[in-house]
């Protein structure tokens, strides 16, 4: 870790399957709305954890991280151990008045190419963040930093967003919101999508021939 602090308390569970970031990257070339729509609109996450970097999106496997209200200690250990591709998908228990990351967490994630970060709870230097190119979705943003003294857990299911994210789901987001795809459903839902999208590119069509 780059801070001065013992992680003992902090849970890691046993390595985990990925899902593949080739079909990840072809599933995210949709909109995320699209992807829900052709889930059943299951998988997505509520309105209340937003885009706080404009214009960025995400897409990447789920790094879960159970941390404690206000406290990052095991944000900073899960980095240790991050792969490229990785999203950390942080439930801070929706905690709003003191965030769990930051820039220097950023500049971390950069360099170990992390592909975003989700917080169900708080964020702060969001100019940073945005200028940095990491998207960063939260329930809130706040100046009030956090405490480092865990406990957590990571790699281990979590709720996130009113939505159970597993290590190594994938998860796509745009500035509509997050949609969680399970691993085995990725083949699936990228087949859906597909379909869902000639679908409404009809209907599209249709609308324009009808009102020329």
């Amino acid at each position: 870790m780059f801070i001065n602090a013992t992680a003992d308390n902090i849970q890691i569970a046993p390595a985990w399957e990925r899902a593949p970031l080739p079909e990840i990257a072809a599933l995210a070339e949709y909109p995320v709305a699209l992807i829900g729509d052709a889930q059943a609109r299951m998988g997505l996450m509520t309105a209340d954890i937003a885009l706080v970097t404009p214009g960025l999106r995400l897409a990447g496997t789920v790094l879960p991280i159970q941390a404690r209200e206000g406290d990052n200690l095991a944000i900073h250990r899960a980095l240790d151990d991050a792969q490229p591709g990785d999203v950390l998908v942080v439930n801070g228990n929706g905690e709003t008045n003191r965030a769990v990351f930051g820039d220097i967490l950023g500049e971390i994630c950069v360099a170990k190419g992390i592909a975003g970060v989700v917080i169900d709870g708080a964020t702060r230097d969001v100019d940073e963040l945005t200028a940095m190119k990491l998207p960063v979705f939260a329930r809130g943003i706040t100046a009030a930093g956090p405490w480092k003294n865990g406990p957590g857990k990571i790699g281990s299911p979590i709720a996130c967003g009113h939505v159970v994210c597993n290590p190594g789901d994938a998860i796509i987001g745009d500035t509509d919101g997050i949609v969680i795809i399970p691993r085995a459903d990725l083949t699936a839902a990228l087949e859906k999508t597909r379909a869902q999208e000639e679908t409404e590119q009809k209907m599209r069509a249709d609308i324009r021939s009808a009102l020329r």
